[in-house]
């Protein structure tokens, strides 16, 4: 469980992604542009902060491929991840929380499909993502 002081002086659910991949690095931008109600935080996987929140849910072997959501204690990565994600951002977007219905094998074995190739397809940084100034408060 992830208690609050690991969090930080926050409760809204944070999203913890690859920093140095286009692909989550494009899907961090399209959660900015529609989060109007300020729900998320984000950070990168390689950032000790990500590592330190991490630690309670060790033995799940995350790693570098999935997107994770840390919310209330919980955390959901892979597929369940991303449609938890389009249901809190309201508008059309949570519809797509409907997918859930899928049987998890058949929405992870896609997203996996996905991830391996991600790199290969939408390309890497160098580096972590550096927010803008006026999105510094948003990432962990």
């Amino acid at each position: 469980m992830v208690s609050p002081e690991h969090r930080g002086v926050t409760l809204h659910p944070i999203i913890l992604f690859d920093g140095v991949c286009n692909l989550c690095n494009g899907f961090v931008q399209f959660v900015i542009r529609r989060d109007k109600h300020d729900v998320f935080r984000f950070g990168s996987l390689q950032s000790e902060k990500a590592q330190e929140l991490l630690k309670p849910f060790g033995s799940l072997g995350i790693d570098l491929t999935t997107i994770v959501l840390l919310e209330d204690d919980r955390i959901a990565t892979e597929s369940q991840a991303v449609l938890k994600i389009a249901g809190k951002l309201g508008r059309g977007w949570s519809l797509f929380y409907w997918f859930i219905i899928i049987p998890k094998f058949i929405r992870d074995s896609l997203y996996q499909f996905i991830s391996r190739y991600r790199y290969f397809i939408f390309g890497q940084r160098d580096s972590c993502m550096v927010p803008a100034p006026e999105l510094k408060n948003k990432f962990i």
